[in-house]
């Protein structure tokens, strides 16, 4: 099935909708099956467990909670039980930083490293799938869609 009969382009309308609320809409909606796809992708994680340990992994060093959920955009509670998930699954330790003891840095172990080393062959599935994924698209039009997602981005911080 093509992405047309999969949105039945046929029964949407953009109408009277202002072209921002059809992005927003648009956006969401993509979000939602990206999930969906990547859910299936893992067997042992969810895309949103991929995703926090792809940010722990950004970090310079093992972020605190509040970092981490700083970096992926989303509140502390649905980032501590992702973290709680992970840590059932041993992909993640909570430990004491040793500078502050109030706080406690996340560390990806050395079975969520083997399960990314096994997953993603250095990469290589990772940029197929994302390959797929911008498959058409122009360098200028990936360009203008960053810079008007980081604007969104921005804006919608200042609320």
């Amino acid at each position: 099935m093509n992405y047309d009969e999969q949105m039945n382009m046929n029964n949407v309308e953009f109408g009277n909708m202002p072209p921002q609320a059809f992005l927003l809409g648009l956006l969401s909606a993509f979000d939602n099956r990206y999930q969906a796809a990547a859910d299936a992708f893992f067997k042992e994680i969810t895309w949103k467990q991929f995703f926090a340990v792809i940010c722990i992994n950004l970090c310079k060093e093992p972020p605190t909670l509040n970092e981490l959920s700083d970096v992926m955009g989303s509140s502390h509670q649905n980032v501590k039980q992702i973290l709680l998930k992970l840590e059932k699954k041993g992909f993640v330790e909570l430990v004491t930083d040793e500078k502050d003891r109030r706080k406690q840095r996340i560390h990806v172990t050395d079975a969520c490293r083997d399960f990314l080393e096994k997953n993603d062959n250095n990469g290589q599935q990772s940029q197929y799938i994302i390959g797929r994924i911008f498959d058409g698209v122009d360098e200028a039009s990936l360009n203008a869609t960053i810079q008007t997602v980081m604007k969104m981005e921005r804006n919608l911080s200042a609320l």
